[in-house]
């Protein structure tokens, strides 16, 4: 039997991390970032149309590995060996992750600093590892930590967010990220700043209970930092226009 042509074998679109990239909070399956970075819902995003892997890379796949909860020790020990038994190799990557690391021990100053050292080691062995299950020169795509605070530098009005030291620790956890990216060769993608003037204070999202499909259209957010499927979508552009900054596509203009 003969092997298969390179332009033959399956392109894997590989999702490592936590919520901020699954399917759940943007309104069910298919509607997340990953999901819609790997195949675009026409009907909702129809200014998307043919602006997909599915479509860029005929024969493509996803591997949602992205999980509530997940943490960088999640992705380190979970996730990647999950994707590593697969023998597969990845095309693409995106990674979401640091913000379970940090809201899981919110409030607790003394914890944190440990969390941000399990960040710090955990995504240095992650991405190491990564290198060897991907395909060459595959792009990497890491996201830093979203804005909570609409910009305002005040987590506190939100309700859910009384920890005075949420902000400074979300910005060292980014400096971190965008180190990581740097040492390892991954591509930091700012979803920090994306997300800035798109939270419940900017009077773009309704005085309702959270929507995965809110009728406004401009807030980004489900609940504080879960992504609705607007914010969703906000992700999957983030990530297309870095891997179009990576020359790993190229649209027509």
């Amino acid at each position: 039997m003969r092997s298969l042509l390179m332009a033959e074998r399956p392109r894997y679109l590989l999702s490592l991390g936590d919520r901020v990239s699954m399917d759940a909070y943007a309104g069910g399956p298919g509607r997340g970032a990953a999901s819609l970075l790997y195949q675009n819902r026409d009907t909702d995003f129809p200014d998307w149309a043919g602006r997909d892997l599915k479509t860029h890379l005929p024969g493509s796949r996803l591997i949602p590995l992205a999980m509530d909860g997940g943490t960088s020790a999640t992705v380190r020990y979970a996730q990647l060996p999950r994707f590593a038994e697969m023998s597969v190799k990845a095309a693409v990557v995106t990674i979401t992750m640091g913000g379970s690391d940090l809201f899981q021990i919110f409030g607790n100053e003394s914890a944190v600093e440990a969390a941000h050292q399990a960040l710090k080691e955990n995504g240095a062995a992650i991405l190491v590892q990564l290198r060897k299950l991907a395909e060459r020169d595959a792009p990497i795509l890491l996201g830093t930590l979203c804005q909570p605070s609409d910009g305002t530098d005040d987590a506190a009005h939100q309700g859910l967010w009384g920890w005075s030291g949420a902000l400074p620790w979300i910005a060292r956890f980014n400096t971190t990220l965008r180190g990581l990216a740097e040492v390892h060769d991954a591509r930091l993608v700012d979803l920090h700043t994306g997300f800035e003037e798109y939270g419940p204070a900017s009077g773009k999202i309704p005085a309702q209970p959270p929507d995965p499909r809110p009728v406004n259209q401009g807030g980004y957010g489900h609940g504080v930092i879960e992504p609705n499927a607007q914010g969703a979508s906000a992700i999957r552009a983030a990530w297309w226009q870095a891997l179009l900054a990576a020359d790993f596509l190229h649209e027509k203009r």
